[in-house]
């Protein structure tokens, strides 16, 4: 099986791949294009379109076959089953995405071991580095698109980086390598199975109940929290690659850790802005009432309070300004304080 993942720019790169992937392709070809949750994917229809291989939306429990391109739908997760199968699910976000790329690429991997052909394609920040690791640990191939070649190179560079990649080529060379590698026999030593993390993982992406349950999880509890639940992560090692992933099964690689914290950080900011507007404008009428019943000492009470407010407000809204909300001026925490 050949497993594409792709995000920025991934549509072009996908449509120039399958245009010169021939019409007996031997093999069956699963993708997951980071796309937006609540709007209907064309990408099927697109390389259907433009290849020679029929291609489909991917449905929940359907046998796969060779010679066809199976697409993740908006908003789930495709895994590779067992007994010839794909699985669509809700499961928790990976990398702040649904579908994920390692997801996929590690349900392939934990299914088929030696047997699978993983591709990372242009995109931003750093999904499919893990699943590409665990198609390695699995004695799978690994083919990365040439960093200098994507139009958006942070995700190739990422798996080049941290995974030893069987062949990294430009887009143009992708399609001829799949079709050379998926024709010629291998031979290759017995693969390990699958180890227990790694199913644990699988099966935490697929909602499974006892996988939720399971006290013992993959890493160890790291000081950091959930930005999408705010429960405890766990913190896992892929050799020299760490990567986080908290009870209920939100991922996060490192540099989309950084980011959903960047994003959680400015909804702090806005909620600490809006609710210190409303404070500035009830000391605001506070002050003026108490001014009316000549209570001028609470009034001047009321007015500073009103100006701390403002302030603060004032200090919150040059932050937001910032084009990195992950840098914030040391002055937030000393207005907020007083």
């Amino acid at each position: 099986m050949v497993v594409i993942g792709a995000s920025a720019g991934g549509v072009d790169a996908l449509m120039t791949l399958v245009r010169e992937l021939p019409p007996d392709f031997p093999a069956p070809i699963c993708i997951v294009l980071h796309i937006p949750p609540d709007s209907p994917s064309l990408l099927a229809h697109i390389l259907r379109r433009e290849g020679a291989l029929p291609a489909k939306e991917a449905v929940d429990g359907e046998f796969y076959r060779n010679g066809t391109i199976y697409v993740a739908p908006p908003d789930k997760h495709l895994l590779v089953a067992r007994e010839g199968k794909l699985r669509t699910v809700r499961g928790p976000r990976e990398n702040r995405h649904r579908p994920a790329v390692d997801v996929l690429f590690r349900s392939a991997a934990a299914v088929l071991g030696p047997n699978v052909i993983g591709v990372i394609l242009t995109g931003a920040l750093d999904d499919g580095t893990a699943g590409l690791l665990a198609i390695k640990k699995l004695k799978g191939i690994a083919v990365v698109q040439d960093p200098s070649d994507a139009l958006y190179p942070a995700m190739p560079s990422s798996a080049v980086a941290h995974v030893r990649a069987d062949y990294v080529l430009p887009l143009s060379g992708i399609a001829r390598q799949l079709t050379l590698t998926v024709n010629e026999p291998r031979h290759v030593n017995p693969a390990p199975p699958p180890d227990r993390d790694m199913l644990l993982e699988v099966s935490m992406a697929e909602l499974d109940p006892d996988a939720m349950q399971e006290d013992q999880r993959p890493g160890a509890p790291s000081p950091y929290s959930c930005p999408d639940c705010g429960g405890v992560l766990w913190e896992i090692a892929d050799g020299e690659y760490t990567r986080y992933r908290c009870r209920v099964g939100h991922a996060f690689s490192p540099e989309t850790m950084l980011g959903a914290q960047s994003e959680v950080l400015e909804e702090a900011l806005w909620t600490a802005a809006k609710t210190l507007e409303e404070s500035a404008r009830l000391s605001h009428r506070l002050a003026k009432t108490e001014r009316t019943r000549g209570h001028d000492w609470l009034a001047k009470r009321f007015e500073e309070k009103e100006r701390e407010a403002r302030d603060r407000v004032e200090v919150i809204r040059r932050s937001l300004l910032k084009s990195d909300t992950s840098e914030v001026p040391i002055e937030i925490s000393n207005a907020t304080s007083r």
